[in-house]
């Protein structure tokens, strides 16, 4: 157990933070500090005197300016820090390094699903997929249909779930909207977690059917099935009708074994959600770590969250392999300030409470942290909301931060497991790609332990550094992977987190 109060994150910071509650007046005699407030843990003190104006500074990062001047010992956070954008060179390609490939003969293994096209899958579900909002009782009735009971024949199915919402008429079309929730369905629709596929539909939507499996190239998919209750002949018979299409599909599901696969085949959504002043310390650099491992095993990761990159952005440009995917990332984050103008959004640099409470002051402070869960290997791409993720490495998919929503695209765009870390304790799961929940600080896994799957505290008690605490993800990672369930999937969590991204109006 480490014993010092406080941990200085980089020589140039004039910060430290807190690694448990400080008290009013307690001294550190290495520092030549005494604390001049009650101090929670993950909140930061001054290192020195701040003049008012100044960059205060963590992980040699500028997090904002102080908002008057700060003495040496007092506690730093939003009532006396100010946002304050600055200039950052991207400095595009900059810090791209080579990345030390494990040849494909000694690249570890995990036991997947290998699908016909050659995809890969950590899970065996049948999917039950609403086109509009009309349809979802409809879909969840289906659903609930499968009991543990009547699934005991099945074996290696993992269930039957429903992907039911909100949206798929009062959207304008054409539209940006109408073409990401398009394009949210197909990536479900082909996911390689799903053997099986039914789309429910109402009949009088702007987003019908077969319009939807037509431009979406899902027509001869012989995993895809379809329904339109308008046609089938209201709710009931088209629930009816949906069981038997369920029925059908559940031998050749079961059909389906787990063989040994090169990990080459993971691809890892990254989330984080209930961050903390403890997060950029030990769990986001810890999964950092894990994914800088996967990405030499030839895997793919997948960054996104937009707004919780914004100003620290060029820790990703500068990593870019070309000048054009830095400037792609660029180009969305200019999006997003023109989307969230005039707004009380977190791009704009307030963040939740939750955040708050655990030392995090603003969106600069956070980003710094949520950039550290894609480690340190070279961005190979970035995408758009749900698009096909086709580039192995680190990758970033655009998506707003709030987690159901972010989750949601990168299932759509490939992810077949999901990695989300948390400080405050996020209660989240997802279907059918897993998630594996980590804990930054010891005191919460202790509290929510059946809800996270690693605590990854134990960098912080000085039990691990974290290259070990990668590794230790990494072969969570592989456990995961080949069947083993997480927290969230022993509690049911996956049934309501599906939740497209709203862009447009309804009218």
């Amino acid at each position: 157990m480490n014993s010092n109060p406080l941990i200085r994150l980089h020589p140039n910071d004039n910060v430290l933070v807190a690694r448990e509650a400080l008290a009013l007046g307690m001294v550190v005699p290495d520092l030549g500090l005494r604390v001049r407030a009650q101090v929670p843990g993950g909140h930061k003190i001054a290192a020195c005197r701040i003049a008012a104006g100044t960059p205060v500074r963590k992980y040699d990062a500028v997090i904002g300016v102080a908002a008057r001047d700060i003495e040496a010992g007092d506690h730093v956070h939003a009532h006396n820090l100010a946002l304050a954008d600055f200039e950052r060179d991207p400095a595009f390609c900059r810090d791209v390094r080579p990345v030390a490939m494990v040849p494909e003969a000694q690249r570890v293994t995990f036991q997947g699903y290998v699908r016909a096209d050659g995809r890969v899958g950590t899970r065996n579900f049948v999917g039950i997929i609403a086109s509009v909002n009309c349809s979802a009782t409809v879909i969840h009735h289906i659903a609930q249909h499968f009991t543990p009971e009547r699934l005991a024949a099945y074996p290696n199915v993992d269930g039957v779930a429903a992907f039911a919402q909100t949206s798929g008429c009062g959207m304008s079309s054409p539209s940006e909207h109408f073409d990401v929730l398009r394009r949210t369905l197909a990536g479900y629709a082909r996911h390689p977690n799903l053997a099986g596929v039914l789309i429910v539909g109402l009949g009088c939507e702007r987003n019908q059917v077969s319009a939807l499996i037509d431009s979406q190239n899902l027509a001869g998919d012989p995993r895809v099935r379809s329904l339109v209750m308008q046609d089938t002949g209201g709710t009931r018979a088209t629930i009816d009708a949906g069981i038997r299409a369920v029925e059908e599909m559940l031998p050749h599901a079961n059909a389906a074994r787990r063989s040994s696969v090169p990990a080459s085949h993971l691809k890892i959504g990254l989330e984080c959600g209930g961050s903390d002043g403890y997060s950029a310390i030990t769990a986001n650099p810890a999964l950092g770590a894990a994914m800088d491992i996967l990405v030499r095993q030839g895997g793919t990761a997948i960054l996104s969250e937009t707004p919780e990159i914004h100003g620290v952005e060029y820790l990703l440009t500068r990593r870019a392999v070309t000048p054009e995917v830095g400037q792609k990332l660029l180009d969305r984050l200019a999006w997003w300030e023109t989307y969230t103008a005039g707004h009380n959004a977190q791009f704009n640099g307030v963040v939740g409470h939750g955040n708050q409470q655990g030392g995090l002051a603003n969106i600069f402070e956070k980003s710094l942290g949520s950039a550290m869960k894609g480690g340190t290997t070279p961005l190979q791409a970035v995408y758009e909301y749900a698009e096909p993720i086709d580039r192995a490495g680190l990758v970033f998919m655009d998506s707003p931060g709030y987690d159901p929503v972010a989750v949601t695209g990168q299932i759509a765009s490939g992810a077949n497991l999901i990695c989300f870390t948390t400080g405050r304790g996020s209660m989240f799961g997802s279907k059918p790609a897993p998630t594996l929940k980590l804990a930054s600080n010891s005191s919460m896994y202790a509290r929510l332990e059946q809800d996270m799957d690693i605590n990854c505290g134990a960098v912080l008690d000085g039990e691990v550094d974290i290259a070990q605490m990668g590794q230790r993800i990494f072969d969570h990672i592989l456990r995961a992977a080949s069947g083993a369930p997480t927290k969230s999937e022993a509690l049911g969590l996956g049934n309501h987190e599906f939740v497209p991204w709203h862009l447009g109006i309804v009218s």
